[in-house]
């Protein structure tokens, strides 16, 4: 079926092309962005391994969230990251049991409780980090950094479309 849910056929050919999605600048952004992603899955799990041995590549965004952010309650990380209670509430005990997060009681609401990384955790995390950038940097050391600030707004700006 059809995004446009109509079921394909003619019609939906037709609207697709309306569009402008049959546009070699769309099909172009759809190849690239399915490399981009690829390589992100895989640099994801090298970076949670270089954390933890034991970390879950889907954690390390949660540790990344936390580390820009600051404490979270669970339900706003869940929302962030996409996913439900229960995977969350996994994910946050093992990383507890890691030693890279503490949940703490939040002052404003003695019910609930919020997520923070641990010292190891940021240090950690600092460390990968940097090293991130630092292979980002030696990878683009041939672009013009206006290049890269150019870039890191347009992917800035895409980000902001897919959350509508």
């Amino acid at each position: 079926m059809h995004e446009d849910g109509n079921g394909g056929g003619e019609r939906g050919a037709s609207a697709s092309s309306a569009r402008g999605v049959d546009q070699p600048g769309f099909l172009a952004l759809e190849r690239e962005l399915t490399v981009l992603l690829r390589r992100a899955r895989a640099s994801q799990g090298e970076m949670s391994r270089a954390v933890h041995p034991e970390l879950e590549p889907s954690a390390y965004g949660l540790l990344v969230r936390l580390d820009e952010c600051g404490r979270q309650r669970a339900t706003e990380l869940a929302g962030y990251i996409g996913v439900g209670k229960a995977t969350m509430s996994r994910q946050l005990r093992a990383l507890e049991e890691l030693g890279l997060v503490v949940r703490e009681p939040d002052p404003a609401d003695g019910r609930a409780w919020l997520i923070a990384l641990t010292g190891e955790g940021q240090e950690r995390v600092r460390r990968v980090r940097e090293a991130r950038r630092a292979r980002y940097a030696g990878r683009l050391a041939d672009w013009d950094p206006a290049e890269v600030t150019e870039l890191a707004r347009l992917l800035g700006q895409l980000n902001r479309g897919m959350e509508r």
